[in-house]
């Protein structure tokens, strides 16, 4: 039995599942958006993270440990809006270049899933967004402070009656002037 054993097996043996994590890899670094299930967006983030934390260092041998990872040199080819290839982007050369100068300063936490609404037409998975964030972009955004319940504010169980609007009064000062100026009583 698997009882607390780590990661998620879905449904592959380990080779499958090891071409899996690297070809989600692959295209998630090329394109920076991809739409995968929940499940694989879960387990692809500490892989991907681990990557560019090791892209971060800039060495000989941890470009070494990302080729292994990945394993080997890959190309993906990125669709042109005509629907034409284009030259072919050399994931380990964006991860080195274009990724790791991005978050050099970030201490982790270089993707984001975000769950879709539509569901994948055949079994109806659940999907996700897995992206990289774009430079100076926060993980999550600050909730909003709470608002106040209605349970707890005073309600009285009557309404308000309706109040007339007051007649106008004059200044006190323009009453005065009208009266005629009291005589001293003798």
């Amino acid at each position: 039995m698997r009882h607390l054993k780590r990661g998620r097996h879905l449904g592959r043996n380990a080779s499958h599942r090891k071409a899996l994590m690297r070809n989600l890899a692959c295209a998630l670094i090329a394109h920076e958006r991809i739409i995968t299930t929940v499940p694989k967006a879960k387990e692809l983030r500490p892989f991907v993270e681990r990557l560019i934390t090791l892209a971060k260092r800039d060495s000989v041998h941890a470009r070494r440990l990302v080729i292994a990872r990945l394993g080997g040199k890959k190309e993906v080819p990125l669709p042109d809006k005509d629907g034409k290839e284009q030259d072919p982007v050399r994931v380990v050369a964006k991860l080195f270049n274009d990724l790791a100068p991005r978050y050099q300063n970030r201490p982790g936490g270089y993707t984001r899933i975000i769950k879709r609404h539509e569901r994948r037409l055949g079994d109806a998975g659940e999907t996700a967004y897995i992206e990289l964030l774009r430079e100076g972009e926060t993980k999550a955004a600050k909730k909003a402070p709470p608002r106040p319940r209605v349970a707890d504010a005073k309600f009285d169980d009557k309404p308000a009656a309706p109040q007339a609007p007051a007649a106008p009064t004059e200044p006190p000062a323009a009453a005065e002037s009208e009266k005629p100026p009291e005589t001293p009583a003798s």
